[in-house]
């Protein structure tokens, strides 16, 4: 019999986050665009950002219509890093931020689908902090979780505003997978 979740973050009832997630407010949009088979990880950082934000929306699809960046008032950016992104910086107008959540090899899927979302303008992060991730091996240096992705583009494009209270229910999923895999096992595994 399958343990009862949490209906809001989806984590075993024991181990809800809720209590530390927030509900900050911010002038930019951010659309979520999550591939299918991340509803599933176990660290889903998307969710977190979505439920921690009050001006957000999480989509669960590989595919997606120009309706759901176009219905806003704000321009459109992907933050996505690469080949013709802009490096982030304050903005006076509202900017909508449309975030791709999968792996490296599944975020370009999502573009390679849906052509009129690559053809938006792209961002990038100019210098992106280290990744408080201790739990994956990154693929390249300054890679992030989605959501500590987000809280530096928002903390950029928002400044001075602090969207750091968005990590608390990150790093304390981070925490709780340590403990459950015990010290000398993440140590081995994840520690260099």
């Amino acid at each position: 019999m399958p343990r009862p979740h949490c209906a809001r973050c989806q984590r075993p009832e024991g181990h809800c986050l809720c209590a530390l997630i927030p509900q900050l407010p911010s002038q930019t949009r951010v659309l979520i665009l999550q591939h299918p088979s991340e509803t599933a990880h176990a660290l889903n950082t998307a969710r977190l950002a979505a439920l921690g934000l009050a001006n957000s929306e999480l989509m669960v699809a590989e595919q997606v219509a120009p309706s759901l960046w176009q219905a806003g008032a704000a321009r459109t950016c992907v933050l996505f890093p690469g080949e013709g992104a802009t490096p982030l910086a304050p903005s006076e107008e509202p900017l909508q931020l449309l975030v791709l959540d999968g792996t490296w090899r599944k975020a370009r899927k999502l573009l390679h689908l849906n052509p009129e979302l690559a053809a938006l303008p792209r961002v990038s992060l100019p210098a992106p902090q280290p990744s408080r991730y201790r739990l994956r091996k990154a693929p390249a240096e300054g890679a992030l979780s989605t959501i500590e992705a987000i809280v530096q583009a928002l903390e950029i494009l928002e400044a001075p505003a602090s969207f750091q209270a968005l990590l608390a229910p990150f790093e304390a999923l981070i925490e709780g997978q340590i403990r459950a895999m015990g010290e000398d096992t993440y140590k081995r595994n994840h520690q260099v």
